[in-house]
């Protein structure tokens, strides 16, 4: 019975041991995207030069893309300073119109 005992608990262990050997680190990339989507837009949103409600943020694997219309170069290129600055963005794409 022991001896049972002792090799459903070797099986149990390499099952463990397989399956964490199977685990991405990658998984979590959506979250992480998401994460820095709602950084970027609180960063825009508080900086008082920015108070344009027409920028749309979103961002894939660390880069962001930003979209919609500004009033002015000034805006424009102020939008990508505050967004590059912001944890885990790794680069900004800068698709605002100026109107």
């Amino acid at each position: 019975m022991t001896q049972l005992k002792h090799r459903f608990a070797l099986a149990i262990a390499a099952a463990l041991l397989g399956l964490a050997g199977c685990a991405s680190t990658g998984g979590n990339a959506f979250f992480d995207d998401a994460a820095t989507t709602m950084r970027v837009k609180k960063a825009i949103f508080d900086d008082p030069s920015l108070k344009v409600m027409d920028i749309s943020v979103t961002t894939e694997k660390g880069v962001v893309d930003l979209s919609g219309t500004v009033k002015s170069k000034a805006e424009r290129t102020k939008a990508t300073a505050v967004a590059s600055k912001v944890e885990g963005v790794k680069r900004v794409k800068n698709d605002l119109k100026v109107e």
